[in-house]
């Protein structure tokens, strides 16, 4: 189906054809036995019938390609304590194998350097690339989830005292109101003042 974009400034008015669609949903929750549990799923659909170049099943168009997902169980220190993988739908009958390949992140925590380990132990052949790219995001969607139950908590720094979320994304950088606002004495002058 043909639909047409709107113009930018300084560009023509384009028609453009929806030729994949994908939809990444996460959700977090806190359980009754006082762990938290973090889920994602993977959609994929096509406007069109489709059968893999690979040989794999038809799939009738708007039917999902792909349909899966991963839930992580975690403390409140973000460590994963359980892994479950689910496939509802895949082009390859040998997809669903591919689950059981997450148990190696149990164990693992959340936070810095996490993507980093979860490609050097599932990336490749190792692992489905799907379930894998999920585990990415999920680690956000936990600490997000969890904000609210660190109230309380003290921030956490690193040798020198220095509030760790300090230069960890634009909004938190050094240079910015946000922490000119909660860490005046972290605040340093913008580099190159406008």
């Amino acid at each position: 189906m043909a639909e047409t974009t709107q113009p930018t400034q300084g560009t023509a008015i384009v028609e453009r054809e929806e030729l994949h669609f994908r939809r990444i949903d996460m959700r977090g929750w806190k359980r009754s036995d006082g762990l938290f549990e973090v889920e994602a799923r993977l959609t994929d659909r096509k406007p069109r019938d489709f059968v893999p170049a690979s040989g794999g099943k038809f799939v009738a168009a708007g039917d999902p390609i792909h349909d899966m997902g991963v839930r992580l169980v975690f403390n409140i220190e973000l460590y994963v304590l359980e892994v479950s993988t689910f496939t509802d739908a895949a082009p390859y009958a040998v997809c669903p194998d591919a689950g059981p390949t997450l148990q190696t992140v149990v164990g693992l925590r959340m936070v810095s350097g996490w993507g980093q380990e979860v490609r050097k132990r599932l990336g490749g052949a190792r692992s489905c690339t799907h379930l894998m790219e999920l585990l990415m995001p999920m680690a956000t969607v936990a600490y997000q989830s969890m904000s609210g139950e660190q109230a309380g908590r003290p921030e956490p720094v690193d040798a020198t005292g220095r509030p760790r979320k300090i230069d960890s994304c634009f909004a938190y950088a050094a240079e910015r109101d946000v922490v000119l606002h909660r860490w005046p004495q972290f605040h340093r002058p913008p580099a190159n003042p406008a």
